[in-house]
């Protein structure tokens, strides 16, 4: 139920943002057509971009701007080119919206300034140069007064007058966008930001952590595919629009040569042999002369794609040119009489002399780029006389081609933008934040540790994502979902485990202690008061930041796990030694004193059966070492400061406080401070000071555990 609650709020929330930009289409289509329509200068064509920007963020804003200028290029092409120009503006109003709202009088006003620099100079640059800004600013009163007032040219006060109209225009388009954010219901805008999303909506300081956190990669990819579809759509570009113009190219050239073989076929059905044999032979003087070149004077006047025909007589060392016709149109050329072979006739000069019909020749550079076309004028016997030659200039197909490549780039441009928006949408929501939100929660799964609050924490988080892009990287979500869940109930069950665990060997380390207590009959409790002992001096060593880098979490608790074992040699001193009422002889303290090679050796052969257990080892630097003394007095081993291992220093005072405060056979308990004395003044000497120190603070707390054991 949850589930389908969820999924029908996200197909409402992605309908209220298709609405919304159908709604900005439809006032910015209907706005620009009411202004084309009554000729105002005013355009509002960006009151539903700036609106649908505003409320819905980039995408739907760009789609907006695009699709409005797509729609008006139906009534008024110009249109077309503007949409990059409107793509800018969503951008920019997006941006400036998640920055800073419209709180800020100051800010808004310099923002409508910048709003209007940007598309009214751009505007004002396209129009001037590409459609008929110049001859618009020539018929504007208003441009020629400002450009009369404040003595500027007329392209620097018709770019004015468009920053003056741009500033006016997106000013009323802000403060209607600012009316519909304040009347629109919260719920509405809520639920149009949450169309955008694929996982739970994640706040701007969460995008920000994500792209922090995403810095160290060599590669992101966000950018990899965002350049795959910028150098696929470049490359496209230059494909579709080098394939156009070279179809164009083809196309009119082959129309242009088919015009001018047209008039030159239709000069040979004209003019008479005979008369272009009489030309030949007596020249500019012939009576057929002027005759002959009215009609190619005709002809060329009839095809406007030939500017320049010319009948030459091919010799075998250079030609004469009988007649050289030019459209006023044309730009003027020199006059000749004599035609000097070069590197483009002379491959073709048998073929002439034999008057036979040859490709086209195209000569020239792009600023005078021409093809001549020839024909031969043969005699009724058909011998060849001369050749008529038509030009055909396809120099205009130059400024045509840069034209053309201007007014592609601007029509694509706009839909370069939102190619590129929608590529960075798609790949934000559907892939980069998924799964760097994912990454990113397994990455704290794995380094922030694995207790189980920890664990269950980020099951949590995890969880929290709720991303639902229904692909692949969904099914990726709920495995890592599943994964993360088990291993946090996997290690919960270990931990339970492992518990159990230390629970029994707890259990058997007092079976084994009350075993060799047991045998003593002065050391009643002894092994439980120690270990409280133990556990008071190593927290307060912990409490103060004494041996930081040696006690752990794992080492406090080894320490007083392994308390009770530290007599555990006790176990091979006879029961006469051990129990006996007097004091000890010399050769009996002897004896008495290899319990500590005793549990030392006991406790290494229970490592060497139990591998990995740590605590075992600070059972056995007790059970050897809690003899050893501060100045190097003390045995087995005679050890001295802090080369004594810190669990044996710990145990040294526990076990001397209680002995010095329990009664035995050959003593009676000490009072409280009769004990603490001689363990204070024993500090430096016997025992370490830190111990000492930390162990005096905690006096409460001995307090509690003598009242506990030694009134029972």
């Amino acid at each position: 139920m949850k589930t389908n609650r969820l999924l029908t709020k996200i197909r409402s929330s992605f309908w209220i943002r298709i609405l919304l930009c159908i709604f900005g289409i439809i006032v910015n289509v209907l706005m620009a057509f009411l202004m084309n329509r009554f000729g105002l200068h005013l355009f509002l064509d960006t009151i539903g971009t700036i609106a649908v920007s505003a409320m819905g963020g980039l995408f739907p804003g760009i789609f907006t701007a695009v699709a409005t200028n797509a729609i008006c290029a139906l009534f008024s092409y110009n249109y077309i080119y503007y949409g990059f120009v409107n793509a800018i503006v969503a951008i920019l109003t997006a941006w400036f919206v998640r920055k800073h709202a419209y709180k800020n009088f100051g800010k808004v006003l310099l923002f409508i300034l910048a709003l209007a620099l940007i598309s009214g100079g751009l505007s004002a640059i396209i129009n001037w140069n590409l459609l008929d800004g110049a001859k618009a600013a020539k018929a504007s009163e208003m441009t020629t007064i400002i450009a009369s007032s404040i003595k500027i040219s007329l392209f620097w006060a018709y770019f004015l007058y468009n920053i003056l109209i741009n500033f006016l225009d997106k000013s009323i388009a802000i403060f209607i966008s600012w009316i519909l954010m304040i009347i629109m219901p919260d719920s509405i805008l809520k639920n149009i930001e949450e169309g955008s999303w694929k996982q739970r909506p994640i706040e701007q300081k969460e995008i920000d952590d994500l792209n922090s956190w995403g810095k160290g990669m060599r590669h992101s990819m966000r950018r990899r595919t965002t350049l795959v579809i910028v150098v696929t759509s470049i490359l496209l570009v230059i494909v579709t629009g080098w394939s156009g113009i070279r179809l164009y190219f083809a196309k009119t050239k082959e129309s242009m040569t088919i015009d001018a073989l047209n008039a030159l076929k239709l000069v040979v059905t004209l003019v008479d042999a005979e008369d272009v044999r009489e030309v030949l032979r007596d020249g500019n003087s012939a009576e057929s002369y002027q005759e002959v070149k009215q009609v190619l004077q005709q002809v060329i006047n009839s095809y406007s794609s030939v500017e320049h025909m010319s009948v030459v007589e091919f010799n075998q060392k250079q030609g004469r040119i009988i007649y050289d016709i030019t459209t006023a149109e044309a730009a003027p050329r020199e006059k000749r009489t004599i035609l000097e072979y070069d590197e483009l006739i002379t491959p073709v000069l048998t073929r002439l002399f034999a008057g036979e019909i040859i490709s086209p020749i195209e000569h020239g550079d792009i600023n005078g780029w021409v093809r001549s076309v020839y024909y031969p004028i043969n005699d009724a016997e058909g011998n060849c006389l001369c050749y008529a030659i038509a030009d055909v200039s396809i120099t205009f197909m130059a400024d045509y081609m840069q034209d053309f490549i201007i007014r592609s780039l601007l029509i694509l441009f706009g839909f370069f933008i939102l190619v590129i928006a929608n590529n960075m949408w798609y790949t934000n929501v559907f892939m980069v934040y998924p799964i760097r939100s994912m990454a990113k929660c397994v990455d704290d799964f794995s380094s922030l540790g694995y207790e189980q609050e920890q664990l269950d924490k980020n099951v949590k988080n995890i969880r929290a994502l709720d991303i639902r892009t229904e692909d692949e990287v969904e099914r990726l979500y709920q495995s890592i979902c599943k994964m993360t869940l088990n291993l946090s109930e996997q290690m919960r069950d270990l931990r339970r485990l492992s518990e159990a665990t230390a629970r029994m060997q707890d259990g058997l380390i007092i079976t084994m202690a009350d075993m060799v207590e047991k045998r003593d009959s002065d050391t009643g409790e002894h092994i439980q008061k120690t270990a409280l002992y133990v556990k008071i001096i190593v927290e307060g060593l912990k409490k103060k930041g004494y041996y930081a880098e040696k006690i752990t979490p794992k080492f406090i608790s080894d320490v007083v796990r392994s308390a009770p074992l530290h007599d555990i040699g006790k176990i091979n001193i006879s029961d006469g030694i051990l129990n006996k009422p007097g004091k000890l002889t010399p050769e009996e303290f002897e004896i008495m004193k290899t319990h500590t090679t005793a549990g030392k050796k006991i406790m290494e052969d229970a490592i060497s059966t139990v591998s990995g257990e740590n605590y075992l080892k600070e059972a056995r630097n007790m059970a050897a070492y809690h003899h050893e003394r501060w100045d190097g007095k003390g045995y087995p081993e005679g050890l001295h400061g802090e080369v004594i291992p810190l669990s044996a220093r710990i145990m040294a005072v526990a076990d001397a406080f209680d002995a010095l405060t329990s009664p035995r056979i050959y003593k009676p308990a000490f009072p409280l401070d009769k004990a603490l004395a001689i363990i204070t003044e024993e500090a430096g000497n016997q025992f370490d000071p830190k111990c000492v120190e930390v162990f005096l603070e905690a006096l409460p707390e001995v307090r509690v555990v003598l009242k506990k054991y030694n009134d029972m």
